[in-house]
């Protein structure tokens, strides 16, 4: 068994791997601070619900965007696993060329992502992840990462229009039953899930036009991904788990 964490600004997912099969999972807020005690509680508690001994834990690796958790999470897998875990980074093998102006500041949610969509599907892929902000990333069939879109992403975007006006309630993020909205949520809602479908398939489609793809595959992940994926043509696959098999990938790549 593999512990895989994907630590977010928003939210921290971990996930229990059996080979390519994700057999538990859970999710923590990010910007709640934890000691690796806390951490340690969940973990137990997640392979406790799903059947699993500590014993049976064969490694841990970590994708973070967020370096000031990464030692409680270290800390953790160490003192309740006893594993030294593996911290996706600069050096890490991933089978995939990155040809980015600084490929240093590649986020490991990205690499892990495309590692995953290249060595699935291999074909030219669109990523789009649905996090804090929503990313579009290109790879090419031959495994070069070279191009990215970042957008605001569906909760900023929802955030932002009640923060900043006077009147505007805050409201769930999902699609109403029609775009014509006949009071203030519906219309926010309308305004928010629409016009985000609207963005997605623009920027999907100039993507392709610029590469000149006749032929990519786009798959969504992320949490808020499954409310816009079902909804546009554009998207072919949603994928939760993208992450997860993509740390699975790494690992296995860099296994002494």
């Amino acid at each position: 068994m593999l512990i895989a964490v994907d630590a977010g600004n928003t939210n921290t997912s971990i996930g229990i791997m059996d080979h390519e099969k994700v057999v538990g999972s859970f999710r923590l807020t990010t910007k709640t601070p934890r000691t690796s005690d806390e951490f340690g509680i969940c973990i137990s508690t997640l392979l406790e619900q799903n059947g699993v001994e500590p014993e049976q834990v064969e490694g841990v690796i970590i994708s973070s965007v967020v370096p000031k958790i990464n030692y409680a999470l270290t800390s953790c897998m160490r003192k309740y696993l006893h594993q030294d875990p593996m911290i996706i980074g600069p050096g890490t093998k991933t089978g995939i060329k990155i040809h980015t102006d600084n490929p240093r500041e590649v986020g490991a949610d990205r690499i892990v992502s495309v590692t995953a969509a290249h060595t699935l599907y291999h074909a030219d892929c669109i990523i789009v992840d649905f996090g804090t902000a929503t990313t579009f990333d290109y790879i090419s069939k031959e495994g070069v990462f070279e191009y990215t879109v970042i957008a605001p992403g569906l909760g900023i975007s929802a955030q932002a229009l009640t923060s900043e006006t006077a009147k505007l309630p805050e409201v769930e993020i999902k699609k109403p039953k029609s775009v014509l909205g006949r009071n203030t949520i519906d219309g926010m809602q309308a305004g928010v899930v629409y016009g985000y479908i609207g963005l997605v398939e623009y920027i999907i489609k100039r993507m392709k036009k610029e590469l000149k793809l006749t032929e990519c595959h786009v798959i969504a992940t992320g949490g808020l991904g499954r409310v816009i994926a079902s909804e546009t043509e554009a998207i072919e696959t949603y994928d939760p788990d993208l992450a997860y098999k993509g740390m699975q990938i790494i690992y296995q790549k860099n296994k002494q």
